[in-house]
This record gives structure tokens, sequence and C-alpha cells, in this order.
């Protein structure tokens, strides 16, 4: 039971992933709160974030309760390797695809080595930028179909689709899967959602380590 004489949760959320591939953006995104509900076009420009404000922390109020929610990224002014976050969000770039291989030979060894401090820290997969995905043609499609089974070449088009991240996710045990576009909107208020419930999972007893990915795509 929540006492509210005790000082709200306080839960420290780290964003990792290749640069430029929208975690600032999608910051800022998240510091206007969860709206728009309808509009996914907003009608006014995100805010400008300095990474040496960093923590970037939001009062959110979930569950009948109020938390604190800390976010980082790899720009903060203290080592991000030094941070002991409850939850971490490993980022990519839907229309470049290296940024997603990048998760798996890159970031996912530096969250095994410098935060293996608890086995029930909960990994997300994001992919930003959604509204920058572009469609295969019909030559990539073919070679797709000719990789099918094989490791992952030149063939495929650059951009990665959702099924390729969700698998990736499941791949690196991961425990949760989602895509939004920051600049647009497009479904960053599920994902601000998903994103503040687990990190509010993460104080409780049973923690938010889930028994497999889950998506939060529409």
């Amino acid at each position: 039971m929540y006492d509210p004489a005790l000082p709200p949760p306080e839960v420290s959320v780290l964003l990792l992933g290749d640069e430029e591939v929208g975690k600032s953006t999608f910051l800022s995104r998240l510091s206007l709160g969860i709206r728009p509900r309808d509009d996914n076009l907003p009608p006014y420009a995100l805010p400008a974030l300095r990474d040496s404000e960093q923590p970037f922390t939001f009062n959110i109020s979930l569950y009948a309760r109020p938390y604190v929610f800390s976010f980082y990224d790899t720009a903060c002014p203290t080592s991000y390797t030094l941070l002991r976050p409850s939850f971490i969000i490993l980022c990519y770039d839907v229309s470049r695809r290296s940024t997603l291989e990048a998760l798996r030979t890159r970031w996912l060894p530096i969250v095994n080595k410098h935060f293996n401090y608890d086995e029930a820290l909960p990994v997300m997969v994001l992919g930003l930028k959604r509204d920058t995905r572009r469609e295969w043609t019909e030559e990539e499609k073919r070679r797709d179909e000719e990789l099918n089974g094989k490791p992952e070449g030149k063939g495929r088009g650059e951009s990665v689709m959702p099924q390729e991240g969700m698998g990736l996710a499941t791949e690196m045990l991961c425990d949760q899967y989602a895509e939004c576009s920051a600049l647009t909107g497009e479904l960053c208020r599920e994902v601000l959602e998903d994103v503040a419930r687990t990190a509010a999972k993460t104080t409780t007893e049973k923690g938010a380590k889930s028994d497999g990915p889950q998506c939060a795509l529409m």
C-alpha cells in the first residue's frame, strides 16, 4: 500500500544507441507528456533539451501514486557506464539498418558488461523515426526471399521492417519491442505509456522483467 507521507519512488531510465538515431527527439517528445491523444501531427515545435541538463526528470502519476522518472542517454555529463538504471531502452533508427545491427554487436555487449548487476533489469528495443521508413523495392523483396534463412546481407532494403526489429528483440531476449516517430507523434502516446508502466513496475517486489518480448505496435 502506498504511503502518501513517503517521497515518491524514483526510477532511472537509460537510452542507449548509435548517434543520431533520434534519442534526443524522443526525450523532447516525452517532455511534453502523454499527449496528444488524437492528432498525430503536432502544431507545436518540440522543446530543445540540453545534454548538460541531464537527467531529464519528470513527475508522473500512475497506478494512483506519484513517481519521479529520470531519463539519461549516452550524452549525459556523467559517463553512462557508471549509472545504475532501473530500465534500459536500446534505440535504433528504422531507416538505417546498421543502427539495428549495432544493438546486437555494440550495445548489447555494453549492457551485459556494465549493467549486469540485476538479472531482473528490463530492456526494451525501440525503433525511432518510424515516419522515415521506406517500403522495399521489388528487387529488394526478391533478394530478401533469396536470403530467407541465411545471414542478413546487402539484398535487403535499408529500412528495417517491424518484424525484423521484433525478431532481433526476441533473439536478444529483450522484454519489449516498440516503434514510434517522436517528430510526428505517431505511436508516441502508446510507447510513452508503456515506458511509464514498465518503469513504475521496477519499484515493485515482482519487478518489470517479462517472460518474453511484448510488442507495442499498431
